[in-house]
Parts: C-alpha cells; sequence; structure tokens
C-alpha cells in the first residue's frame, strides 16, 4: 500500500479542504409556475410528469 512520505502541514491541510465550492441545487420549473428539484413532485400542486401524483388538498 502507497502511504504519504511526509505529514502535510496544519496550514496546507486547512487550505486544501477551503478550497471547495458547494454548487446550489438545479432547480425546474413545474406547470404550476413554481420552481422545484428535478425528479421529486412539485409540494404546491402534487404533480410528477404532468401526472396529479399527490393529492395537496388541505
Amino acid at each position: 500500500m502507497a502511504n504519504p512520505k511526509n505529514r502535510w502541514s496544519k496550514a496546507r491541510t486547512r487550505s486544501h479542504k477551503a478550497n471547495w465550492k458547494a454548487e446550489a441545487p438545479a432547480m425546474i420549473q413545474c406547470q404550476c409556475g413554481e420552481y422545484r428539484m428535478p425528479h421529486r413532485v412539485c409540494p404546491n400542486c402534487g404533480q410528477y410528469k404532468k401526472r396529479t401524483v399527490v393529492d395537496t388538498d388541505k
């Protein structure tokens, strides 16, 4: 197994961990006009793939 030859310093480790970027989740617009994540049921109208899947009557 390969092992690291020398230990990374704390500064190098922390700068390495701090150098990633989080991306916002992809959002698409539902037929009702609300934005939702893809491949999810719309929380506003309850539709998925142009079919009503969840009854949202309150």
